[in-house]
């Protein structure tokens, strides 16, 4: 029973095992959350803020979890966290195409270049917060940029 556990925990923490794309495994675990970035913009704000908040700590368990199994801090494997972030820089933004292609370019920015003070939460908070919580914080400061960049074009 402990093997299927641990197995569900690397499924999930791995974005169906995008995580383990050798090149990108970041990039490929967000593009895993598009289907879930479409779900959360058919939901009304109460169900969306609901949806991102219940998959953001789900995904700081999973990434607590992860990090036990795969025996490594902010393990490259796990890719949950930038699904989390992803839903956050979509969050109550109009479905399109073109506003999932900017906030997906906007989001990996963030996440790649962790403006202040995102990098500073991945190595202060512990377990699975530090590996969500830089990644949500990108995502807000990518879902700010977008709205602005949607107010200019």
């Amino acid at each position: 029973m402990l093997e299927i556990r641990k197995e569900c925990v690397v499924l999930l923490a791995t974005g169906c095992y995008a995580g383990y794309v050798p090149l990108a495994p970041g990039t490929f675990g967000t593009l895993v959350a598009i289907p879930l970035c479409y779900l959360l913009s058919v939901l009304g704000p109460l169900e969306g803020t609901l949806f991102v908040v219940t998959f953001t700590g789900f995904a700081v368990w999973i990434s607590g979890e992860a990090e036990k199994v795969f025996k490594k801090k902010d393990s490259g494997l796990i890719v949950i966290d930038e699904m989390a972030g992803f839903l956050v820089t979509l969050f109550l933004i109009p479905w399109s195409w073109k506003n999932m292609a900017i906030g997906f370019f906007l989001f990996r920015l963030m996440d790649i270049t962790k403006p202040f003070p995102i990098r500073r939460l991945e190595s202060k908070w512990p377990g699975g917060w530090g590996v969500v919580g830089d990644d949500v914080l990108a995502g807000v400061y990518a879902n700010v940029i977008l709205r602005f960049t949607m107010r200019l074009f």
